[in-house]
């Protein structure tokens, strides 16, 4: 169950035993360190209802405030959400949410000090945001799309540092979508 790195050694799946089967991994001799992940994603959404969650005209309250403390209350529940994420002292947990031009953009940053990164909580901070944002507008709305989830950076832990670049993000569905129609 391995493969191919970016850096072109073997990758191993560590979430894969030597047997197969999924386990989680034993971090009991890996360092604590200081360890910071950051993570965001978007709700695209049509104008009249970015007016209604501006304007805090919905019926169901306050969206963004809403999400913005699902998501922080995700954070520290990603172990019991995801099977073999361990569960984490976090330190904090900060979720923004902002207007964008077609709907709202979220970010999450997650720190600890610990032997394993915080990379599943910012990822699930900024879903359930998403989610929880869709729940409250989609009586006026279903034609919402949560989309570009990524990891940002992480900072910290034996595999070190990384920050994503341009270059590293996936084409849109509807650029990969005409790029495959000119074929």
């Amino acid at each position: 169950m391995s493969q191919k790195s970016p850096k072109g050694t073997r990758a191993r799946l560590t979430h894969i035993g030597p047997d197969g089967q999924a386990r989680m991994v034993d971090v009991g001799d890996k360092p604590v360190t200081a360890r910071e992940a950051v993570a965001r994603g978007r709700v695209r959404m049509s104008a009249a209802a970015r007016r209604l969650v501006r304007v805090g005209a919905l019926k169901k309250g306050d969206a963004v405030q809403t999400a913005r403390l699902a998501g922080i209350m995700a954070a520290k529940g990603t172990s019991t959400l995801i099977p073999l994420c361990h569960p984490l002292p976090l330190d904090g947990i900060d979720v923004t949410i902002v207007p964008a031009r077609d709907g709202y953009a979220i970010e999450s940053r997650v720190r600890t000090v610990a032997r394993t990164g915080v990379e599943m909580e910012a990822l699930t901070a900024v879903s359930v945001a998403a989610l929880t944002l869709y729940d409250m507008v989609k009586a006026v709305d279903r034609t919402m799309t949560i989309t570009d989830v990524e990891l940002v950076s992480k900072r910290g832990g034996r595999s070190g540092d990384y920050r994503r670049t341009p270059a590293q993000r996936p084409p849109r569905a509807g650029a990969a979508a005409r790029k495959q129609g000119q074929r």
